[in-house]
């Protein structure tokens, strides 16, 4: 009996000891877990009340750094650009520039190149970054990608550079060109000599200003404000009637053809400009007695059908080099030539940007002594297009007269369909 309320005793003891060993660990748990970490100092108690509110909706992209240079916010921006990795600062030049901020409390700002995360081709993000203490510990980095702005920059300078050089050449002619006339003021045959060099001069200085308004109009006007749906045989036959006159007299054949009643959506003046364009190029880069084709087709494409309008001809062709730079500003393949056919070189740039503007495209397929393929896809005007239209004009009760332009009989061979143009 003795034995039995002994082990009662022992059972009762040992169960006590359990059930206070058991509330201890659940009060030290407690306060383990009141205990505020790491991450919760930082974003909570480090953070001054509403400055992570406020940089959530910064453009800049935002680091706040802590004593110890641990990262406490940063911005998805921040991530995006590389700054931050594994929890760290990963550019050492603002790191430098956040200790120095920290230690006498002057607020810095320094501009600098970094490279570009995910590409082998050593391009480079040109940022600004301004360092300012935020609070009695913490140090805010703010930076914003100027790498867009940079290359705007550069392409404004590099376009007033060119159109002060291509200004410069017929106006210094026109200069020269006076002064001979008249030193030769009793030479008559001299002075209409030089005053027909006169003329072609402000020929092409007339030609060039009305391109350089030609282009600033089709990057700031939105075509799609006045569009409208407009026939392409209709464009086909203003850009051959714009082109009739150099093609007489190189004796170079222009034929149209494709598919027939097809339509486009967009700004009837910059669309014609654009097929202009296109057409007076073939026109002047062909050798004499050869064709210019320009045939239209409807394709189809995820987004909607396309209308694709190709110009081809059997010119110099261009080279593989020359290819992915024909439609930059001012860019010619042969200057000499170009000088002689009085080319610009802002023609196929009008021909990019009003393509852009207008929801297409336009690519190129060359080879050097075979000729050029130059494409130009716009969307399709209307939903529902009957595809059964015969191609023969002749079918729709049509005289020869009544055609919008000459038709192909003989297709100019060596030329890819437009569909396998890279």
């Amino acid at each position: 009996m003795n034995v039995d309320a002994a082990v009662a005793a022992v059972a009762a003891i040992a169960g006590l000891c359990t059930g206070v060993f058991a509330m201890l660990a659940f009060r030290w748990s407690e306060r383990d877990q009141a205990k505020p970490t790491r991450s919760s100092l930082h974003t909570e108690a480090a953070l001054p009340p509403g400055v992570d509110t406020v940089l959530s909706v910064l453009r800049s992209s935002a680091v706040v750094l802590d004593e110890a240079d641990a990262v406490v916010k940063a911005s998805s921006a921040a991530y995006a650009l590389g700054l931050v990795r594994g929890g760290k600062l990963a550019v050492e030049p603002m790191m430098q520039m956040a200790r120095d901020t920290r230690r006498d409390g002057e607020i810095r700002q320094v501009e600098l190149d970094l490279p570009r995360r995910g590409t082998g081709r050593g391009d480079a993000l040109a940022v600004s970054a301004r360092v300012a203490p935020l609070g009695s510990r913490l140090v805010l980095l703010l930076v914003e990608d100027l790498t867009e702005a940079r290359r705007i920059e550069a392409v404004r300078r590099d376009f007033v550079a060119n159109v002060s050089h291509e200004l410069k050449t017929p106006v210094g002619a026109l200069s020269l060109l006076s002064e001979a006339v008249m030193d030769a003021s009793d030479d008559p045959e001299a002075v209409e000599r030089f005053a027909g060099r006169m003329q072609n001069e402000a020929t092409r200085l007339t030609s060039l200003v009305q391109e350089l308004i030609d282009l600033s109009r089709v990057q700031n006007d939105d075509p799609l404000e006045d569009a409208e749906p407009v026939r392409v045989d209709e464009l086909v036959a203003e850009a051959m009637d714009r082109c009739r006159q150099q093609a007489g007299v190189k004796q170079i054949t222009m034929a149209a053809g494709g598919t027939v009643d097809l339509s486009v959506w967009g700004n009837r003046g910059q669309l014609a400009a654009a097929l202009g364009n296109l057409v007076e190029n073939a026109v002047n880069y062909s050798p004499s007695r050869t064709r210019v084709g320009i045939a239209g087709r409807r394709v189809a494409a995820p987004g909607g059908d396309l209308i694709e309008i190709a110009v081809t001809d059997q010119g110099i062709g261009i080279s593989e080099k020359d290819r992915d730079r024909v439609f930059e500003r001012f860019y010619r393949v042969d200057p000499a030539r170009s000088r002689a056919t009085g080319g610009t070189g802002l023609g196929l740039a009008i021909v990019k940007h009003v393509a852009a503007s207008h929801g297409g495209e336009v690519t190129v397929w060359s080879a050097e002594g075979q000729g050029s393929t130059f494409t130009l896809r716009l969307p399709e005007a209307g939903a529902v297009r009957d595809r059964e239209r015969p191609a023969d004009l002749s079918a729709e009760g049509l005289d020869d007269e009544d055609r919008p332009y000459e038709t192909f009989n003989d297709p100019l061979p060596a030329h890819p369909a437009p569909e396998v143009l890279p």
